[in-house]
């Protein structure tokens, strides 16, 4: 039995938010920094497993792949993020990184993951460095999705899919890396307790129109894993 779906994010209540812990700046990011974090992650399990919980031991989950896209911008690094079309099936509207389900002919996770960027925002391989990746998520929707970790390389020629893909947009990694904006949402349906983060970005999209992006569920924990990633002491990788 799946955990039940929550349809309304924004009006979860907000129960706490994270500015407890430290914010982390672009040191923690620097080429051989962020290279040395990904190389050790033998042993490391994120804190963030995925958000179906116990429900899910058992099932079959279905392998998927994404696209965390650190885009070298000389103000700084920032994330590429999409918004999903209103139609679709599943994640309707929702803020994620690109990415889908892994197929027959995908090498591997990496492989996927570069193929469903460049189908649904335009995002050539050429410009993509590929680090290495993040522990499996398992969504609430029965997915283990492997986050695959990559500089992206400007200049840029971007187009969305229109089927899939309504907006995208780049978030400052320096903002994602600061728990004080993180929050964390509780609330209990269908008799079962369920928590998120969200991490409410305004900023502008292809439009150009300043709005709010409501980055939460699977995306904002990944994001959150790749913030504890990067906040290990460099003397604890192996």
């Amino acid at each position: 039995m799946r955990p039940p779906l929550i349809t309304d994010p924004r009006s979860v209540p907000v129960i706490g938010v994270d500015s407890h812990l430290p914010a982390l700046g672009p040191g923690h990011w620097q080429p051989d920094t962020l290279a040395a974090q990904l190389a050790g992650l033998q042993g490391w399990s994120p804190p963030l497993g995925g958000d179906g919980g116990a429900l899910l031991e058992g099932a079959s989950l279905r392998p998927a792949a994404v696209l965390l896209p650190l885009v070298r911008r000389p103000e700084g690094a920032t994330v590429l993020l999409t918004q999903r079309t209103a139609h679709l099936r599943a994640h309707a509207g929702q803020v994620s990184f690109p990415g889908g389900r892994l197929e027959s002919g995908d090498a591997s996770a990496a492989a996927a993951a570069l193929r469903e960027a460049h189908e649904e925002v335009g995002l050539s391989p050429s410009s993509v460095e590929v680090l290495g990746a993040l522990p499996a998520y398992r969504t609430v929707t029965a997915y283990e999705v492997t986050p695959v970790v990559a500089w992206v390389h400007p200049p840029l020629s971007l187009q969305a899919d229109p089927h899939e893909v309504q907006d995208i947009f780049e978030v400052p990694l320096d903002f994602l890396m600061n728990p004080a904006h993180h929050r964390r949402h509780r609330i209990v349906v269908q008799e079962r307790t369920r928590q998120f983060l969200s991490m409410p970005w305004h900023g502008r999209g292809l439009s150009g129109e300043e709005r709010e992006f409501f980055i939460w569920g699977a995306t904002a924990a990944m994001l959150r894993n790749f913030y504890h990633l990067l906040a290990r002491p460099l003397s604890s990788v192996a």
